[in-house]
C-alpha cells in the first residue's frame, strides 16, 4: 500500500529500520535566506551526467558544491533534491566532505544515495512520475557562523533504467536472404521493482559490416504493446546487428549488445 505522506521542504522521515533519512520535498521557486556573506558559487550533479535508477541496485552519486565566504567555509548542513514539477524526492544525502581551494573557497562534495526499495513508499502518486527534471537545494555554513539556505542551485535529470535485447535469425544466412531482427525494450517500474515493456517508442536498427569500426542506422522501428521489436532485412554481407534507443526525458538511453551474423 502506498504511503500517504507528503512532507514540506527541509523536513524528512526515517527509512525502515532507521538506517537512512529519506528527504521528501515540495518544489518551490528560487529562494535564498540566511546570514552573512557565505554563498554557493556553483554546483554540479553527478559530474554533469543523468542519474539512472533501476529496480534493485543502490545508486550513489556526488553533488559538488563550490562555497565561498571571507572567513572560510565550514561545510554543508543540509542537501536535498526533488522533482521540479511535483516536489517529490526519494534520494537521501548520506554524507559530505569539503576540500579547501583557498582561504575563502571550498568545494564540498555531498554523497547522495537511493535504494530502489525506498521509492514506492516515498510518495502518494505513481512513483514513476517522479522521474524527469530534478533540482538541488543546500544550506552552507562559514567558519564565522554565517549560513545561507539556497534553493535551485543545480538542475539535472533522474531517469528510469532500461533494458534492450537483440536477436537475429536465422543464423547463418545466405547472401541475399531475409533476416528477422527481433528484440524488446523495457524500463524500470519503480512501483513494482520490475522491468516492463516500453510501448510506442522509436528504436533504431543499426548494422556494422564485419571488419568495420562503426554502426550505421538502417531503419527505425516502433515498439509494440509490450515493448517488442521485429523487422526484416535483406542480408548482403556478414556483420552485426543491434538496436539503439535514444531515451526520453524520463527514461535512459540504451544500446543493445550486437548479434553477429555470418553468411552460409
Amino acid at each position: 500500500m502506498k504511503g500517504r505522506r507528503r512532507v514540506r521542504r527541509r523536513t524528512g522521515w526515517a527509512a525502515a529500520g532507521g538506517a537512512v533519512a529519506l528527504v521528501l520535498l515540495t518544489a518551490t521557486g528560487a529562494h535564498a535566506e540566511g546570514r552573512g556573506d557565505v554563498r554557493v558559487v556553483s554546483a554540479t550533479v553527478n559530474g554533469g551526467a543523468n542519474v539512472t535508477i533501476g529496480t534493485a541496485k543502490t545508486v550513489t552519486f556526488p553533488i559538488a558544491i563550490t562555497v565561498k565566504d571571507n572567513s572560510g567555509v565550514k561545510g554543508l548542513t543540509r542537501v536535498s533534491t526533488f522533482n521540479r514539477s511535483n516536489g517529490y524526492g526519494f534520494i537521501s544525502w548520506t554524507g559530505s566532505t569539503c576540500q579547501k581551494k583557498s582561504s575563502t573557497t571550498s568545494v564540498c562534495k555531498a554523497t547522495m544515495t537511493v535504494d530502489p526499495a525506498w521509492i514506492a513508499a516515498s510518495d502518494d502518486i505513481d512513483s514513476n512520475k517522479v522521474a524527469g527534471g530534478w533540482t538541488v537545494s543546500a544550506t552552507v555554513k562559514a567558519n564565522d557562523g554565517d549560513y545561507w539556505i539556497s534553493d535551485s542551485i543545480a538542475e539535472y535529470k533522474v531517469k528510469r533504467a532500461t533494458s534492450l535485447t537483440t536477436d537475429a535469425a536465422p543464423e547463418p544466412v545466405v547472401k541475399g536472404g531475409k533476416l528477422t531482427i527481433t528484440g524488446k525494450l523495457a524500463r524500470a517500474n519503480w512501483e513494482t521493482l520490475k522491468y516492463q515493456g516500453f510501448a510506442g517508442q522509436d528504436v533504431k536498427l543499426q548494422y556494422r559490416k564485419a571488419g568495420a569500426a562503426h554502426y550505421s542506422t538502417i531503419k527505425t522501428v516502433k515498439t509494440g504493446s509490450s515493448g517488442q521489436l521485429s523487422t526484416k532485412v535483406t542480408v548482403t554481407s556478414a556483420g552485426s546487428w543491434r538496436w539503439y534507443f535514444p531515451g526520453t526525458t524520463t527514461t535512459a538511453r540504451i544500446v543493445s549488445a550486437g548479434d553477429a551474423v555470418v553468411l552460409k
